[in-house]
């Protein structure tokens, strides 16, 4: 939650590949208090069954950047199985890297203000992603 003070951030995850939450996605946060400073890592969570993460760390005061880091690869790998059975006639993983996972992770920076709340999804899929300040 958001305090005067201190801004509040919120994610989900949806897996376009398949048109469902992406459950089980670590995430790690970090803040830093201008662009100078160092990265302090805060902690971190995974998704949920509905791909949400709603327990991030607080944001401490004086934060003005926040990095997410979405640990892709070891869902993507966990998810290979069931997707080719799903998929038979969709194209092999072919440009991935040594694991399959073409983006084995996934790290979002934005600038944050005090009192306001950034709901940040993540639209994933193996070859790619897009991200949007949500509501």
């Amino acid at each position: 939650m958001s305090t005067d003070t201190t801004a509040s951030v919120s994610t989900h995850i949806l897996d376009t590949s398949i048109g469902r939450p992406a459950e089980g996605v670590a995430i790690a946060l970090a803040a830093r208090a201008g662009s100078g400073a160092a990265w302090v890592a805060l902690g971190g969570s995974a998704t949920d069954a509905d791909g949400r993460c709603k327990d991030l760390p607080a944001l401490p005061v004086g934060t003005t950047h926040v990095r997410l880091d979405f640990e892709t690869e070891t869902y993507f790998l966990s998810k290979q199985n069931q997707q080719a059975e799903a998929q038979q006639d969709a194209p092999a993983n072919r440009d991935s890297g040594p694991s399959g996972a073409f983006f084995p992770e996934v790290a979002i920076t934005f600038a944050v203000k005090p009192g306001e709340h950034y709901h940040v999804p993540l639209l994933l899929n193996p070859f790619g992603y897009s991200v949007y300040r949500g509501s």
